[in-house]
């Protein structure tokens, strides 16, 4: 069957999903000038504000190098930065660090098909992420139950 012509606006086809939420299209992050530079490292103090890791600290991915390397592992790709902190979360919790660093996140494969054009930004180029280490034995995950979730809201205290 053709399509209906209520999923067409502006000559473009619209999807489920686009008809239930307002899309917004983001533009990777750029890291040649100051401003642009403050803008990623702003992004990423707010991420940090709100890992629950255990051994986290204070400028975990806003100091020392890690922008750098972030922007460079992600080429600014909001969405890939997002897995790449998502999956190293994940990885520091199961491997018991409960931190982010290089080296844990060198372990994190992203698939980079996402990316059309090369990181305009003048970092150098990354190295080839480390293979996973296995040590054979199965580690318990870590019981996150007691991890903050932040404020509740006036439905969670009523039920």
């Amino acid at each position: 069957m053709p399509p209906l012509e209520s999923t067409r606006i502006h000559g473009l086809e619209i999807t489920q999903t686009e008809h239930r939420f307002e899309l917004i299209e983001l533009d990777r992050f750029r890291y040649t000038t100051p401003k642009q530079i403050q803008a990623f490292v702003n992004h990423l103090y707010g991420i940090e504000q709100h890992l629950r890791l255990l051994n986290a600290k204070r400028g975990m991915l806003t100091d020392g190098t890690m922008p750098e390397y972030l922007i460079r592992r992600t080429g600014g790709v909001v969405g890939l930065l997002g897995r790449l902190i998502e999956d190293g979360a994940q990885e520091a919790m199961d491997s018991g660090r409960e931190v982010l660093d290089e080296d844990l996140l060198d372990e994190i494969v992203l698939r980079r098909e996402e990316m059309t054009d090369a990181p305009d930004e003048p970092v150098p180029a990354a190295t080839a992420p480390v293979a996973r280490r296995s040590s054979g034995v199965q580690r318990r995950s870590r019981n996150t139950v007691f991890d903050d979730h932040g404020p509740r809201t006036a439905d969670d205290r009523t039920g």
